[in-house]
C-alpha cells in the first residue's frame, strides 16, 4: 500500500489534475460573474435579500405569536426565546436581526455566496484581483503537491531507483552555475516582462496631428521591430558566437533599455527607431542568455542538469513576470502608460551588472574546448559562420522540424501579444459598459499566473525518465491549438463573452508556461553548441517573416482571424513535433 500511495503522489497526472482544478475554479468565478452581470439584473440580488427578510419577518410574528398564546410558564419562554418582548415591540429592522439570530434561515449559504460574487465583480478591477488570488492559491497548492511527492519518494527506495536527476543530490558545482544564471536572467527578464502589459496601450495613446494613433499604425511599429530580427539577427548571433554570450547578454540590457526608453518620445521616426533596436535586441534574449548556460554547463561537464535548470528558469520567470504586472499596474498609475518602461530600465541595468560581475565569458570555440587547447585547423576557426549554421540545419532533419516548431509557436505567441489588449478590452466594455477601466497590469499577472502553472507541470514532468520532451510537447501543442481556437471562436461574434476569451486564453498561456522550458531542452539536445546563437538567429528568419505577413494583413484578419491563423500555425507545429516524437521513439526505443 505504501508504495502505490508514493507512486500515486509522484505522478503527473495529480499535477495535471491540479492544473485544470484551477483553470475550472477560475472558469467558474468567471461564469458565475457573468450570469450575475448578463443574465440577472443588477438590483436581482438585493430585491432577493429584501424578499428574504420579510419572509423571516413573517416567521419571527408568527413564533412569537404562539409563545404569547402557549401555556408554558414565564420561565420556560424566558429560556426558550429571552428577547420575545423586545423583540415584538422593536422595529421591522431589529425584527430582522432578531429573525437572522434565533431562526435557520433558508439559503443562508447562497446569500453568502453571493454577495461574495457580487463583491468580486464589482468592476473589473475588483473581478481580475479576484481572479488572480484563486490563480495564485492554485499555484500555491500545485507547488505544494510536488514538495510531497518528492519527499515520499525520498522515503520509497523503489521509487527512488527508478529516477535520475531529480533524486541525487546536486553537486555545488551545479548550485553555483544556476544561481549565477538564474539571478542575473530573472532580473533581465523582469526588465522584459514590465512593458509587456502596457507596450501596445502606450503606442495607441500616441498623437499625430491631432489624431490618436490607430490600431492599424500599432501594427506597423511591430512589424518593423520582426522586420529588423529577421534580417540583422544572424548577424548578431555570429557576432554573439565571436565575442561572447556574456557580452551578447549584457548587450541586450543595454539596446533594449534604449528600445524602450524611445516611448516616452511623440515623435514618430523616434518610435519606429526604438522599436529597429528592440528587434535587434530581441534576437540577443532569445539566444544569448540559453547559449551562455550551455556553453558553460558543456565546459564543466553539467549537461544533464539543463533541463532541471530550464525548468526553474521559467517557472521563476512565471513569477518575476507575475511580479513585473503588478509593477507595472503600479508604475502606470503614478508615472502614466510609459511608467513600466522607466521601472523596467532599472531592473534590466541590474541584470547588466550581476552579469557583468559573476558571469565568465564563453565564445562558440572556447565553449567547445578546453581553456587552454588552441583550435588544431583552420575549419575550427570558421565556426560560427552563417554559411555553415545553414548547412548544419539543412542537412539534419531534427533540426529543421525543431527550428518549425519553434517558428510556428512564437509566431502565433506574437500575434496573441498584439491582440489579447484589444480582445480582452472589449469583452470588458461589453461585460462591465463602456466606462469600464481594463486593468491591464493584472491581467496580464493573471495570465503569468497560468504560465507559471503549465512550467510547475513541466518541472514535475521532466523528473521523469520514461517520459520524453517530445511527447510532452506535443500534447502541449494540441491544447495550444484548441485554446486559440476557441479565442478565435469566442471572438467572431459581434461581442465577445469575458468568460469564453479569459478561458481560451489563460489556457494558451499555460501551454506557453510549458513551451520555454520545453523547447529549451530541445534545443540543448538537438542545436551543436558550436554554432548555437548563429542557428538559434536562423530559425528568427521564418519567425519573423510570419509575423511580418500576419500583421501586414491584420486589419483585415480582425482580431477573430488573427488568432484563427494562430491555431492554424499551432495545428502544423503540433505535426512537426509528432513527427520529432517519432523519430526520437525510433532512436532510444521509448
Amino acid at each position: 500500500m505504501r508504495k502505490r500511495a508514493s507512486n500515486y503522489k509522484s505522478s503527473p497526472f495529480t499535477f495535471s489534475f491540479w492544473w485544470f482544478v484551477c483553470g475550472g475554479v477560475s472558469t467558474l468565478c468567471l461564469a458565475f460573474a457573468e450570469t450575475n452581470n448578463n443574465v440577472l439584473p443588477r438590483h436581482y440580488l438585493g430585491s432577493q435579500l429584501l424578499q428574504q427578510q420579510q419572509q423571516q419577518r413573517k416567521r419571527l410574528r408568527n413564533f412569537i405569536s404562539t409563545i404569547n398564546k402557549s401555556t408554558t410558564t414565564t420561565t420556560t419562554t424566558t429560556q426558550l426565546f429571552p428577547t420575545s418582548r423586545a423583540m415584538a415591540s422593536s422595529t421591522t429592522n431589529a425584527a430582522a436581526t432578531g429573525a437572522i439570530l434565533s431562526i435557520p434561515r433558508a439559503g443562508g449559504e447562497q446569500q453568502f455566496i453571493s454577495n461574495i460574487i457580487a463583491k468580486s465583480t464589482a468592476n473589473s478591477i475588483a473581478l481580475f484581483d479576484s481572479l488572480l488570488i484563486v490563480l495564485a492559491i492554485g499555484a500555491v497548492g500545485m507547488k505544494t503537491i510536488g514538495n510531497k511527492s518528492s519527499g515520499s519518494r525520498k522515503n520509497d527506495s523503489e521509487v527512488e531507483s527508478s529516477s535520475d536527476v531529480s533524486k541525487e543530490e546536486k553537486p555545488p558545482e551545479v548550485k553555483a552555475l544556476q544561481f549565477k544564471f538564474l539571478s542575473a536572467f530573472w532580473l533581465l527578464r523582469c526588465g522584459y516582462w514590465m512593458s509587456g502589459p502596457y507596450v501596445v496601450p502606450a503606442y495607441k495613446s500616441k498623437v499625430f496631428n491631432g489624431v490618436e494613433a490607430s490600431m492599424s499604425l500599432v501594427s506597423k511599429i511591430f512589424l518593423i521591430g520582426f522586420a529588423a530580427t529577421a534580417i540583422f539577427g544572424p548577424s548578431i548571433g555570429k557576432a554573439t558566437d565571436k565575442y561572447g554570450r556574456k557580452a551578447g547578454t549584457i548587450a541586450f540590457c543595454a539596446l533594449y533599455s534604449i528600445g524602450i526608453a524611445s516611448i516616452k518620445s511623440n515623435a514618430l521616426w523616434v518610435l519606429f527607431l526604438g522599436r529597429i533596436i528592440v528587434g535587434c535586441a530581441l534576437s540577443l534574449l532569445f539566444s544569448a542568455p540559453e547559449a551562455w548556460l550551455n556553453g558553460e554547463a558543456s565546459r564543466e561537464g553539467l549537461q544533464k542538469y539543463l533541463g532541471e535548470t530550464f525548468g526553474l528558469a521559467f517557472t521563476g520567470d512565471a513569477l518575476v513576470a507575475i511580479l513585473a504586472g503588478k509593477l507595472a499596474s503600479w508604475a502606470a498609475s503614478i508615472r502614466g502608460l510609459t511608467g513600466p518602461f522607466e521601472l523596467g530600465i532599472v531592473f534590466l541595468v541590474a541584470s547588466a551588472v550581476v552579469s557583468g560581475l559573476f558571469w565568465k565569458e564563453n565564445k562558440a570555440l572556447s565553449a567547445a574546448a578546453t581553456d587552454d587547447t588552441p583550435p588544431k585547423d583552420s575549419n575550427t576557426a570558421k565556426k560560427g559562420s552563417i554559411k555553415e549554421a545553414f548547412d548544419i540545419v539543412r542537412s539534419d532533419q531534427k533540426l529543421i522540424l525543431v527550428g518549425a516548431v519553434q517558428s510556428l509557436f512564437e509566431a502565433a505567441m506574437y500575434v496573441f501579444i498584439l491582440q489579447w489588449p484589444a480582445a480582452v478590452a472589449g469583452a470588458i466594455k461589453t461585460f462591465f459598459g463602456d466606462s469600464a477601466v481594463t486593468p491591464f497590469g493584472t491581467i496580464f499577472s493573471c495570465f503569468m499566473t497560468c504560465s507559471l502553472l503549465g512550467s510547475l507541470l513541466f518541472g514535475k514532468l521532466i523528473k521523469r525518465k520514461k517520459v520524453l520532451a517530445e511527447s510532452t510537447a506535443t500534447g502541449m501543442l494540441i491544447t495550444a491549438a484548441i485554446s486559440m481556437g476557441l479565442g478565435a471562436y469566442v471572438t467572431a461574434g459581434a461581442t465577445t463573452s469575458l468568460t469564453g476569451i479569459m478561458v481560451a486564453l489563460m489556457l494558451y498561456e499555460g501551454c506557453v508556461g510549458m513551451y520555454f522550458p520545453l523547447i529549451g531542452t530541445l534545443r540543448s539536445k538537438y542545436v551543436p553548441n558550436e554554432n548555437k546563437s548563429v542557428i538559434l538567429s536562423l530559425f528568427g528568419i521564418p519567425l519573423n517573416t510570419l509575423v511580418v505577413v500576419a500583421y501586414l494583413f491584420i486589419k483585415q484578419l480582425g482580431i477573430s482571424g488573427a488568432l484563427g491563423v494562430s491555431s492554424g500555425a499551432l495545428v502544423i507545429a503540433t505535426g512537426c513535433m509528432a513527427k520529432l516524437r517519432s523519430i526520437a521513439r525510433s532512436e532510444t526505443g521509448a
